[in-house]
């Protein structure tokens, strides 16, 4: 019973859109209807600034990471079932993540911030190589899109080479890397057609 509620709560948590709240908060504005329309950290950082793409980033990523740390304790069920709690619980917040609860708050981010969030909490190693990966790749080319994809396909390998390919963390790695990947298939459209938007200053949409 405690394990339902606390899986409710992580998917609650994983709804809280803070990058809606900044947006009303700073600017008075709903950032679905500006930028790309989306409630990633990518388009807080276009439309309100870098300072408000870190706290949005950050928080994102904590709505990962909290459930993984300190769910499974509250839930009662720590050390039952190996990882598989832990991931259940992180899970949940991604896909609160990705689709709000009730529609009240319609779309939501595309899940990188949250997913990094959980294995940054359940792999450490491999989310380094994740995330040095996506620095590297937005670095070059300046797409988050692909930046995201790649990190995410980095954390997949490093954890299939660490841990073996049919090891429970192995497979959510691949689920979590085919999930970003899904998340991001207008983003591959437009990369093909030259269309995606580059990371450019605060305010403008690069191309």
């Amino acid at each position: 019973m405690y394990a339902a509620a606390c899986l409710v709560l992580a998917y609650v948590l994983g709804s809280t859109p803070f990058s809606y709240f900044a947006g009303r908060l700073l600017q008075g504005i709903d950032l679905r209807e500006h930028g790309s329309g989306n409630l990633g950290a990518t388009n807080v950082y276009r439309i309100l600034g870098a300072t408000a793409a870190v706290a949005v980033l950050l928080l994102d990523a904590a709505k990962g990471a909290v459930p993984v740390l300190y769910f499974p304790a509250l839930a009662g069920v720590d050390g039952a079932d190996g990882v598989w709690w832990p991931v259940a619980f992180g899970v949940t917040a991604i896909v609160g993540h990705v689709r709000p609860y009730g529609g009240l708050f319609r779309g939501g981010g595309k899940g990188v911030a949250t997913a990094s969030g959980v294995f940054a909490a359940l792999a450490p190693i491999p989310f380094a190589a994740s995330l040095l990966t996506f620095l590297g790749v937005v670095a070059v080319t300046r797409y988050v899109s692909l930046g995201s994809m790649l990190g995410a396909a980095a954390l997949a390998a490093t954890v299939v080479i660490r841990e073996g390919p049919l090891a429970p963390m192995s497979l959510v790695a691949v689920a979590m890397g085919t999930f970003v990947v899904w998340t991001h298939r207008a983003n591959i459209g437009r990369l093909r057609r030259g269309e995606e938007s580059r990371l450019g200053r605060p305010g403008r949409v690069a191309r």
